[in-house]
Parts: structure tokens; sequence; C-alpha cells
């Protein structure tokens, strides 16, 4: 796989068909294996990038700094300036969605449209939800628990659910991957991770597509952000956490008509 260097480490990613640029980014110890089951298709009509994030799949991140989801934004930055591409559309889940969403706001000459998927980034952070964020920031405790918890957020319902579901649990068990993902964990309560101030600069198409069985980010979350991203429209699938390798299919009915009208327009 072609790789990038960027703030945050060397980012690996693949490439698949021709025409606009789609971007793919993937959730918090997950990569971009993640989205086989939708490349095929989209690849047919756009350049198509499936991104693994720094310490995430075939990338590798710096080791002087600690996984954050700025630093996975930091690192989508770098990729997207060094690769130099026309705008594009960024299909994020969770921490992607994130990392997109500031993209659109950092740098809005790159990104045609943003499909966001069970998204962070526009969430009040409660103090529920910061008791929950807080032993998942502890790598121990992590380690405990984010095994069973993948399988839950999953709730897998195709065969490349449960491999998805094996993978991230697996990692989950090492001790390399609990500090992965007990370091991104804790930056999502940070400042750095809230976006809903800088709302009204995201001037993009917005698509919101949720899977309304989602534990660990409810529906509840996805009604609240398409409220605070202006002209969001918000859709709903009966899925878990990561909704295009459950129901493709539907997924890619919603989002093929978005992409098609986000490059047809400007």
């Amino acid at each position: 796989m072609p790789s990038v260097s960027t703030r945050a480490g060397d980012v690996s990613y693949s490439v698949n068909g021709t025409g606009p640029p789609i971007l793919l980014l993937h959730a918090n110890l997950h990569s971009s294996q993640d989205f086989a089951s939708i490349i095929p298709k989209l690849s047919l009509h756009y350049q198509t990038f499936a991104i693994d994030f720094p310490w995430h799949g075939a990338s590798t991140g710096t080791s002087h700094i600690q996984p954050t989801a700025p630093h996975l934004a930091d690192a989508l930055e770098d990729l997207v300036i060094a690769l130099d591409l026309p705008p594009a559309v960024f299909i994020g889940n969770s921490v992607g969605g994130f990392s997109s969403a500031r993209l659109a706001i950092t740098h809005p000459e790159k990104v045609k449209g943003l499909v966001l998927i069970n998204t962070g980034g526009f969430i009040p952070w409660s103090f529920a939800l910061k008791a929950v964020a807080r032993p998942l920031s502890i790598p121990w405790i992590n380690r405990l628990v984010m095994p069973s918890l993948v399988w839950k957020y999953m709730l897998p319902q195709t065969d490349l659910d449960k491999s998805i579901a094996e993978q991230v649990s697996a990692r989950a068990r090492t001790i390399e991957g609990s500090k992965v993902a007990a370091g991104i964990w804790s930056s999502f309560p940070s400042p750095e991770h809230d976006l809903r101030s800088r709302s009204e600069e995201l001037k993009a198409p917005t698509l919101l597509v949720w899977g309304k069985r989602d534990p660990v980010a409810p529906l509840s979350a996805g009604i609240a952000i398409q409220k605070c991203i202006k002209g969001s429209r918000l859709e709903v699938l009966d899925t878990g956490h990561v909704v295009f390798a459950s129901r493709p299919e539907e997924f890619l009915e919603l989002v093929e008509p978005f992409i098609k009208e986000c490059f047809r327009t400007g």
C-alpha cells in the first residue's frame, strides 16, 4: 500500500477506481477493511481511497505522541494536502467522521461533501458520558472492557461484521491495542474534540447516517448533531456502529445519490 508521512505517523491507503475522489475513514481501533463491502461499487464511478489512520491497520503511529482523535484529524489534513486531490467527498465513521468534519471546517476548499456515520465531535459531554469515557481512557481497564464492548456496538449482521468484530476485539486484548483505544477515548471529552462552537463554519453538504442500535453513539446523539449542523440530513438504519458493513446495499442507496449531487453542484 502507498503511504504518506504525517504529523501523527505514516498513513497507508489503498486506491480503487477512477473519477472524482472519495475518502473512507474508519473508527477507533478499526481499519480500512471495514469498507470492503462498499468499495467495489463506489469504485465503479469514483476514485476511492480507503485510509488506515496512524496506529491502525497497515499504518504506523509516531511513538512520541499519544493517539488521540485530534491527532488522527491532523493526519487526515496532512494526507489530503500531500495527495493534492481535487475537492473530495469524505465518508467517515465515528472518529473518522470527526476527522472529516474538522477538515471541512479547517480546509473547506478540500471538501465537496460529508457522509458522517455514527460520528463524534458534536456531542455535549455530560457528567454521565464522561463517567463512561474515563475508565475506558485507562489502558488496563480498556483492555478488560473493549473486547466485549466491540461485539455490543457492532451487533453483527453480516460475515464482514463478524470478521470486523473478531479483529477489533482481538486487537483490543493486546497491550498495544488497548493503549491506542484508551488514548483516543481519553480525547473524546476534550475541548479539541468538540466542534459544536465551529459548526456554523461547516458549509459542506452533510449527510448523517445512523445505526439506531448503537449503544456507544445512540440515535439521540445523531438527532442532536443533525440540529447542530445546519442543512444536514439524518437517515437511520437498523444497525450498530458500522452501518455500511451491516447493511451495505441500504447504505449505498442513501449515499450514492448524495455523492452524485455533491459532485454535480459547485
